[in-house]
């Protein structure tokens, strides 16, 4: 009976310690931003149709003779290289997704530049925007914490197979 009234109030002691010890704490610290850094880079997206970019779904309309079908959504996986040659060097990728919505071809995008040599490798930028000729910069990772931009592209060449696109993208970073 006494050892069952003793353990009785060690219990109780400990639990009301650890409510005291694990109450919320914060400690309010000033706000000093670091000053933005603009960077402007070059690079060329190079796509291969059905290989680096592949349709995963499309709506069943019969009356589109567009050659890009309306309600088509694409996902790709393409190279960034330094140059619109199919051997010059690769200094990352591009991965997302494309819905092409419009009867002229435009297109929604999530896409990713995600770089892997040089001063940015580990880097990425994040882009949501319509395919019109300046994409939305609203994100990214790395080095490009805190991105914000635009990345306006250039189609260099677009054929049945092949789609080359040259990018000058200006981002605003910390």
């Amino acid at each position: 009976m006494k050892g069952t009234l003793m353990m009785s109030w060690i219990l109780i002691i400990c639990l009301s310690q650890v409510a005291v010890r694990s109450q919320y704490y914060s400690d309010t610290l000033p706000y000093h931003p670091r000053p933005p850094k603009v960077t402007n880079l070059h690079f060329f997206m190079h796509e291969l149709t059905g290989v680096t970019a592949v349709v995963l779904t499309q709506a069943n309309i019969t009356s589109n003779n567009s050659s890009v079908p309306f309600a088509t959504l694409v996902a790709v996986n393409d190279p960034l290289r330094t140059g619109p040659e199919p051997d010059s060097e690769v200094i990352g990728n591009v991965q997302g997704i494309s819905l092409l919505a419009g009867s002229n071809a435009s297109s929604t995008q999530y896409i990713e530049f995600g770089f892997n040599t040089g001063k940015f490798n580990g880097s990425s930028l994040s882009v949501f925007s319509r395919g019109e000729p300046g994409l939305a910069v609203v994100g990214g990772r790395g080095r490009f914490m805190m991105a914000t931009g635009t990345a306006l592209f250039n189609p260099i060449l677009i054929n049945a197979t092949n789609v080359i696109m040259e990018f000058n993208v200006t981002v605003v970073h910390y």
